[in-house]
């Protein structure tokens, strides 16, 4: 795996040809395999004999993979990304009320108001700067960080800082000081939250976390209560930043696309729905462990081994979406016995996340077009600095002209 990341499409359409499943060296020389194809993936994901507790990664409990190692985090945080089991069901029904489809058509009206307020910035900063402003830092990433800061108590003082950090975190081509300083950071911040919540409760889910912490340590630890904020402000921001972004890029390259939801002949749903395909937030999530040696899509993946969940590749896969799978098509149609994509997970691990990421991009699609037409991209396509990880899979910056 390159850890520069880089568009993944032109790699993935290369292996995808060789196989559904491969093997991989990670970073640091650490081998693994990835699931590429669609229908493995499924299988994978939702396989009885496959954990994501990191005490089944070999190589990490024999003492082979070093602190600074720049994928550690993905293993070794404590929440319900890392739990099976009963352990996984305790830690996600502690915040999986928050994420019904119902509760999250409750912000509804406060997104659409955020968003608005938003789209005001953007127009701002482009004004400022003849014209063109970067999408992504004015608009899609502080939309889904307000909303996640909002629902966990976060102070607006400190969003900036955890985008920050949650970039270093997950890249793959960080140093190995600078993952351990990244880490600390983004740890001591969230404690530092944890403890003014627990000084100043409010109606947050930090503060109902730190309720269920106190209220005994058999329904939440101390390190599984930070291990959950990592994983609810990380994820719960960059993912759909990533979302929005490639969105914006896609309409912006396929503008045919843009006119059939202007006419009716689509919808901003089907936008999201393609995008999450056809150019997946996440490239390749790490990790899960067969229990034991495991074949999947023909190829023996041994027991113990770090397995990267290929979304992006699976999202192409010629097998699951056909010949032209590479294309942006809004009004594809599923394969009867398939699944439109399987970027927001499949099995028990489905993101908790997904109704608000696919509210939270609808909305914002929706008006950013709305407000601004005749948007486009400041630079081309080509010209675009791609994230520096495979793990993540967007654009550092997307300067458009309004």
């Amino acid at each position: 795996m390159d850890p520069a990341g880089g568009c993944p499409h032109a790699a993935n359409a290369r292996l995808l040809a060789r196989g559904s499943v491969t093997s991989v060296v990670l970073p640091g020389g650490v081998e693994g395999a990835a699931v590429l194809g669609h229908d493995a993936l499924r299988e994978f994901l939702a396989h009885a004999e496959v954990a994501k507790d990191a005490r089944h990664f070999t190589a990490l409990r024999d003492g082979r993979i070093a602190p600074g190692w720049p994928l550690r985090t993905f293993a070794t945080v404590r929440g319900m990304t890392t739990a099976d089991g009963d352990d996984h069901r305790r830690l996600r029904s502690l915040v999986s009320k928050a994420f019904t489809a119902r509760r999250v058509e409750e912000l509804r009206p406060w997104i659409e108001e955020l968003t608005a307020r938003l789209l005001d910035d953007l127009a701002e900063a482009a004004e400022a700067d003849g014209g063109v402003a970067d999408l992504r830092r004015h608009f899609a990433m502080p939309l889904p960080m307000g909303v996640i800061g909002e629902l966990f108590g976060v102070d607006a003082e400190h969003r900036d800082t955890l985008h920050r950090l949650s970039n270093q975190v997950v890249a793959t081509d960080i140093a190995p000081e600078e993952a351990i300083a990244a880490n600390r950071d983004l740890l001591a911040l969230l404690g530092a939250i944890a403890a003014a919540r627990a000084e100043r409760p409010g109606d947050d889910l930090t503060s109902a976390l730190i309720a269920a912490r106190d209220e005994g340590g058999d329904r939440l630890s101390h390190e599984e209560l930070i291990g959950t904020l990592v994983l609810m402000i990380v994820a719960g921001h960059e993912t759909t930043l990533n979302l929005i972004t490639n969105a914006v890029r896609a309409l912006c390259g396929h503008r045919d696309q843009l006119e059939l939801v202007r006419d009716a002949k689509a919808s901003w749903a089907d936008v999201v729905e393609e995008t999450l395909r056809w150019d997946a937030p996440v490239s390749y999530f790490p990790f899960r462990y067969p229990v034991r040696d495991l074949t999947v899509g023909g190829v023996l993946i041994p027991k113990g081994t770090p397995v990267l969940a290929g979304y992006s590749a699976a999202g192409r896969d010629p097998a699951a979406h056909g010949p032209d799978a590479d294309r942006f098509d809004i009004t594809r149609p599923v394969r009867p016995d398939a699944v439109r994509h399987l970027s927001l997970g499949h099995g028990a691990h489905y993101c908790l996340g997904a109704p608000l990421a696919r509210l939270e991009a609808g909305i914002a699609l929706e008006r950013l077009f709305a407000r601004f037409p005749d948007l486009e991209l400041a630079v081309p396509e080509a010209g675009l600095a791609r994230h520096a990880s495979f793990v993540g899979n967007s654009v550092r910056a997307l300067p458009v002209r309004l």
